[in-house]
């Protein structure tokens, strides 16, 4: 066999999506060369890794099992990588996060400038809903999880790193009460916060739409089609440009804290310690560079 790292990293990313289409897409390659590269790994065993029924890609029990080997091998041959610049006294290793999703708007700068002082650290950044952000915590396939709200029956330990505010807002300054609320989607905090705050309130309900994203709902927001409450960190430019508008509500703000947790009594990495040093030491600082603006409101 003369299968090259290449080949194995194409065919994990197949394996991992599913699709040609999606995998060339990921490894920025056109869908010929990652169908060509495939072809020829595949042409190296007896036995099919991958099988097409009607017009979906399968990966055989076979192609499973050749898949877990070839991660097995990507990942030490990063442990070579990171063991080489090791010796060469630059701090080296994979620090993984997850993160829910309007921690977007926070985590990156609590990262730069540690990526800066350490070129060797592979980031792996999920962003994602709040249930997959806990569920990964749970099952330790990540250093830190950043989120605004603790999760239950889980023993964590935590830095917190800013203040959550969570503001009523509509595209103009005067409410319109026949417009509905703009929800996201079920076990998101937001949601759950915005639920809440609407269930002690009964006589403020109004008719709801639900997204899936912060994103969408301040869209939706911004075209006037109901109104929300949102981060305040998510909102920044769209108030400075008059595109939304705060508006005075009982209650309100909601404030929690954007904190970074991790598993009790679990051994972190040393580049995981790292990163908790420098966020210790740095967190000050950063807040008042990239942040000040929230304590106007």
């Amino acid at each position: 066999m003369n299968y090259t790292i290449h080949q194995l990293q194409i065919f994990l990313k197949v394996v991992q999506t599913k699709s040609i289409t999606k995998a060339s897409e990921e490894l920025y390659m056109t869908q010929p060369a990652v169908s060509i590269q495939l072809r020829n790994f595949q042409d190296q065993f007896a036995i099919p890794l991958t099988e097409v029924i009607g017009r979906q890609l399968y990966i055989t029990e076979f192609g499973h099992e050749i898949a877990a080997i070839a991660e097995r091998v990507m990942q030490e041959l990063n442990v070579i990588n990171y063991k080489t610049e090791a010796y060469q006294g630059i701090m080296a290793g994979k620090l993984s996060i997850s993160s829910a999703s309007t921690g977007k708007y926070v985590i990156p700068y609590f990262l730069s400038g540690f990526l800066q002082q350490h070129s060797g650290i592979d980031l792996v950044l999920d962003v994602t809903n709040k249930t997959r952000v806990v569920e990964s915590l749970r099952n330790n396939e990540t250093d830190f999880a950043l989120v605004s709200v603790v999760p239950e029956n889980m023993d964590i330990e935590e830095e917190l790193l800013i203040e959550n505010k969570l503001f009523l807002v509509g595209n103009t300054a005067k409410k319109q009460p026949e417009k509905p609320l703009i929800y996201r989607e079920a076990g998101s905090a937001t949601r759950t916060a915005m639920e809440k705050y609407f269930s002690d309130r009964k006589g403020n309900l109004r008719k709801k739409m639900e997204l899936t994203s912060n994103e969408a709902v301040k869209q939706a927001v911004i075209a006037g089609l109901g109104y929300s409450i949102v981060p305040l960190i998510g909102i920044h430019n769209e108030l400075e440009n008059n595109q939304l508008y705060i508006l005075p509500s009982k209650g309100l703000p909601i404030v929690t804290q954007w904190r970074l947790i991790w598993l009790k009594n679990k051994r972190v990495s040393p580049v995981a310690q790292a990163y908790l040093d420098f966020i210790r030491n740095e967190k000050h600082r950063i807040l008042n560079e990239h942040f000040q603006w929230c304590r106007f409101y």
